[in-house]
């Protein structure tokens, strides 16, 4: 890993890799709506030619998402230090986080129906500053729930904190 990226001497905790299924399922949902939706237009107002090149593209994308969604998952690290949190995601575009315990107001779980039925939930980290908060998705729900308590406990040790 790049060290513009990562902590000092710290072992990176990954995201589940389970988040990919959740991820493809939220996908082929969309490209089934776009499709379809994308190929009756066209089929109706222009010409089946048209409704094809469409529908051909829409899976085109979705092959290549297929494919990149594995490897955006492995992407996502996150790294508990002492005093601070690191984030880290991206393929293309990296980025780093890092949150300061101290600056800590809340800290948010959340799972949707999708998502609950994998077993994962995500994590938030909300502070003062709206562009430093930080969101870890797709964590089993037992790991969501340990990194909740933490954080909270973290937060309540802290009089700056929650």
């Amino acid at each position: 890993m790049d060290a513009l990226f990562a902590p000092p001497s710290e072992d990176w905790r990954r995201i589940s890799p389970g988040y990919v299924a959740v991820l493809r399922v939220r996908m082929l949902v969309m490209l089934v709506v776009l499709c379809g939706v994308a190929g009756i237009v066209l089929w109706q107002l222009a010409d089946w030619r048209w409704a094809g090149l469409a529908i051909a593209v829409c899976l085109g994308w979705a092959g290549w998402q297929w494919f990149r969604l594995a490897r955006w998952v492995r992407a996502w690290g996150y790294v508990e230090r002492d005093a601070d949190l690191y984030l880290t995601h991206g393929l293309w575009f990296r980025e780093l986080t890092v949150i300061p315990y101290g600056r800590m107001q809340a800290v948010k779980v959340e799972s949707g129906p999708l998502t609950r039925a994998f077993g994962l939930a995500s994590v938030e980290l909300v502070t003062a500053s709206l562009q430093s908060g930080g969101k870890i998705p797709g964590l089993p729900r037992a790991d969501a729930e340990e990194l909740r308590d933490r954080l909270t406990a973290i937060g309540i040790g802290d009089e700056d904190g929650l």
